[in-house]
């Protein structure tokens, strides 16, 4: 279980503060700087990939299997809508 959750979780946080970087930054570069920390704090627990077309790139390297991209890619997306969200309710 751990194995599985740890990762997802990693990637769940890393694209929430990715998105949420995203829409409230208008400076690309403290974006970029964002970018290099969650890398590097979601590069040892599930391989940083943040972004699905990132997942999608990795798995056809053959570094993730099927079902852990499919994962990903789905918790990756739910990440984004819900910063989306929760951005949409700071800002109004």
């Amino acid at each position: 279980m751990k194995k599985t959750v740890l990762p997802l979780l990693a990637e769940y946080l890393g694209t929430f503060l990715l998105t949420l970087a995203m829409l409230s930054l208008t400076n690309p570069i403290m974006l970029g700087l964002v970018y290099i920390v969650i890398v590097f704090l979601t590069l040892p627990v599930s391989g940083a990939c943040v972004n699905p077309a990132i997942t999608a790139a990795m798995y056809l390297k053959g570094k993730l299997g099927f079902n852990e991209s499919i994962l990903y890619i789905l918790i990756q997306m739910f990440a984004a809508v819900t910063s989306f969200y929760i951005f949409k309710l700071v800002t109004i």
